[in-house]
């Protein structure tokens, strides 16, 4: 599963994100980026093989090693971007971060958002994907065994209800426990957007989408954008997409 997630990263890279960031930033080709949350490190890989300066911080250290094996030198921190100290790991600054459904599993936002503007050079830019807190998919139960995994809004059902699915259904425990913490983890739109002003972030774009780009590259489904209505949108927004900028 873990390298099939090598090969999929490759090609949303190539057949998506490179050509955002070529739109929206003139000068993507000489910046030097970070990926949060890196994973098997199919992005970096891509970028780097197109002469970008590009590296990654991971918290699992099991995928560092896969994505070693596909891209010997690539460098990869195995670190927590929550960790006040992560900033003097790297030592140095980067024009973008990109952070790609990351946020919506972090508690500990504030610290990470401090980070995050110290580790960006002055005007510097932040990309971030994520499903909204009460969106369809936001307990992640696509990882279900059985129908459970095509059933949107699962998590908000009431624990007692979704124990009882489960046991019915013979899903893991810890899948019900999973999608319940996800679940109490979430950050609606609202929320970020908070996060943002008190950060000093401002929006360069952003976009909300029923069924999201990564959509297409995994699914090979149409790209299905919804507008930015309150309240609507945090239900209805599968996928939030922003390009942010350190003020």
């Amino acid at each position: 599963m873990a390298e099939k997630h090598f090969f999929e990263q490759e090609k949303h890279t190539v057949s998506y994100l490179i050509p955002f960031f070529q739109t929206y930033l003139p000068n993507f080709y000489t910046m030097t980026v970070l990926e949060i949350g890196c994973a098997e490190a199919g992005f970096i890989k891509q970028l780097n093989e197109s002469g970008i300066t590009a590296m990654g911080l991971e918290i699992e250290e099991s995928r560092v090693q896969i994505a070693h094996k596909y891209t010997p030198n690539a460098i990869i921190h195995v670190g927590d971007i929550t960790d006040p100290k992560i900033v003097k790991k790297f030592n140095t600054t980067f024009d973008l971060i990109v952070m790609r459904d990351v946020i919506e599993h972090i508690t500990e936002r504030e610290q990470t958002f401090a980070n995050l503007r110290a580790l960006l050079k002055d005007d510097g830019y932040l990309y971030i994907t994520f499903p909204a807190k009460f969106s369809g998919f936001a307990g992640h139960q696509q990882h279900a065994r059985s129908f459970l995994k095509y059933t949107p809004y699962l998590h908000l059902l009431p624990s007692f209800k979704l124990k009882f699915l489960g046991r019915m259904l013979k899903e893991r425990p810890q899948f019900i426990a999973t999608v319940k913490a996800n679940y109490k983890n979430g950050l609606s739109i609202r929320g970020f957007e908070q996060y943002c002003a008190q950060f000093n972030f401002s929006f360069v774009r952003k976009e909300l989408f029923l069924f999201r780009p990564i959509f297409k590259s995994r699914f090979g489904l149409p790209i299905i954008r919804i507008p930015n209505i309150p309240l609507i949108r945090e239900f209805m927004a599968w996928g939030c997409e922003c390009l942010l900028r350190k003020n």
